[in-house]
């Protein structure tokens, strides 16, 4: 069972967050790691929004991961430290991130997880984060042309036409949005973002420009 970006997790800043499957096996796909470093990973990313996240959510899912067979899991000693679970991606996983990635569906309410997707995909070199939203800009505005003509075809004050008007709406500000996320990574310094902090500004990836910024 796939958990949900909207699934799970506390109120923070207005937004609820589950773990999402795939992130984590993304971010395994770059190396195996404990559950700690993926979690450090996820608040890297999300920055505030991570204290949505649920303390155990992450071993939680790790858990469903390896019951699935798409990822292993062995324990490893350390000096002076009691052994730690190092979890990696089986054969099984690693098709699923590879689909993942390919996968155009836009996530709804929130595109936290397709921020992740583009973080996971850059930090891992998996793929181009560019390549990745222009994908998912052409399929939103194949969605707005089709929503656009039908709401052109509805009569005045038609309910059905204050419905596609705001989907109309939604989608103009999801492009909006992904118009931000390739000026952004189309920038030489973003995938490096993607794994470490600027010196002396503590800007990731997971912060976005202030909106005044953002220009259709």
């Amino acid at each position: 069972m796939r958990a949900t970006v909207a699934a799970g997790g506390q109120a923070s800043h207005g937004i609820q967050l589950g773990v999402v499957q795939e992130v984590l096996l993304a971010l395994l796909a770059r190396e195996p790691s404990h559950g700690y470093q993926l979690r450090a990973g996820l608040q890297l990313a999300l920055g505030p929004l991570a204290d949505a996240l649920k303390e155990g959510q992450v071993y939680v899912t790790l858990t469903r991961l390896e019951r699935a067979g798409l990822v292993s899991s062995e324990r490893v000693g350390q000096a002076n430290q009691s052994e730690r679970k190092v979890y990696d991606l089986t054969p099984a996983g690693q098709q699923r991130v590879v689909d993942w990635l390919a996968d155009t569906t836009w996530p709804k309410p929130a595109p936290a997880e397709f921020h992740l997707k583009l973080v996971a995909a850059a930090a891992a070199g998996l793929a181009d984060p560019r390549r990745i939203v222009d994908a998912q800009r052409n399929v939103v505005l194949t969605e707005l042309v089709v929503v656009q003509r039908a709401a052109l075809s509805e009569p005045p004050l038609s309910v059905a036409g204050l419905l596609l008007e705001g989907v109309v709406l939604r989608l103009q500000a999801d492009l909006h949005w992904l118009e931000a996320c390739a000026r952004f990574w189309a920038e030489p310094a973003a995938p490096n973002r993607a794994t470490s902090r600027e010196d002396g500004h503590e800007r990731s990836a997971a912060r976005p420009r202030p909106a005044d910024d953002v220009r259709a």
